[in-house]
């Protein structure tokens, strides 16, 4: 018996000022990202974006009694835009989903060869991208600006994507997160792994906790990725 083994496919590339390389592929039908030539994310692997979503916009459903009027949603990190499209599907018309990312290329990326994925997201007349660092965007954002946060930026915060990331895991930047936030508002970060000292952190800049584990695919046996929701406390 002969097996083939298909090849990865490089579709794009591109250097960060920071010299971090990422590289979008295609394998056997399936879309991987790639940053300094390993695995950053794919599209085989979305359960726990998408369940990002699920867990910050839990009040924020279109037939939920607490919803308002108007959400509004920011989301760290465009990523392959699985988060996004959880999010378009669960807030609901009207609302705005501001996202933040980083990465030019990341954007242009999700409008060409993502598109066959997740469908033109970025066409939605509800999103917004805003092209920048999550720390300067969020730094210019009025109180009470949003009523969930979804960040999706490292894969903790001791193994970060961009070295300047660190800046977002501070005290400092904890206290503009809260202050961002509605008082019902919500930040859901998620995470690689369990990280207990940040967890700690959130909870000494004033937030009450909640810790859930997600599963990388549905099917998966074991959940090895990790989803904190930050609320504020009363």
């Amino acid at each position: 018996m002969v097996f083939i083994v298909k090849p990865y496919v490089k579709l794009a590339e591109s250097k960060m000022p920071d010299g971090t390389h990422y590289s979008l592929h295609q394998h056997d039908g399936k879309i991987y990202l790639k940053y300094n030539g390993f695995e950053l994310m794919s599209t085989a692997l979305t359960f726990s974006e998408q369940m990002l979503a699920d867990v910050g916009c839990g009040a924020l459903l279109a037939d939920s009694p607490s919803r308002p009027a108007h959400p509004k949603v920011l989301i760290g990190g465009l990523g392959l835009g699985f988060t996004l499209k959880r999010t378009l599907e669960l807030v609901g018309s009207p609302a705005t989903v501001d996202v933040a990312e980083l990465m030019p290329p990341l954007i242009e990326w999700n409008r060409t060869f993502l598109v066959e994925y997740n469908g033109p997201l970025l066409e939605d007349p509800r999103t917004k991208i805003i092209q920048g660092d999550l720390f300067d965007i969020v730094s210019g954002k009025n109180p009470g600006s949003y009523d969930s946060l979804l960040l999706d930026i490292d894969n903790t915060p001791d193994d970060l994507i961009t070295s300047g990331n660190s800046r977002l895991y501070t005290p400092e930047f904890l206290q503009k997160l809260k202050k961002v936030i509605t008082p019902k508002g919500c930040i859901a970060y998620w995470l690689s792994e369990p990280a207990p000292k940040f967890k700690k952190l959130l909870a000494k800049a004033g937030f009450l906790i909640e810790e859930l584990a997600s599963k990388p695919h549905e099917k998966s046996k074991r959940s090895r990725h990790c989803l904190l929701v930050a609320r504020r406390k009363s």
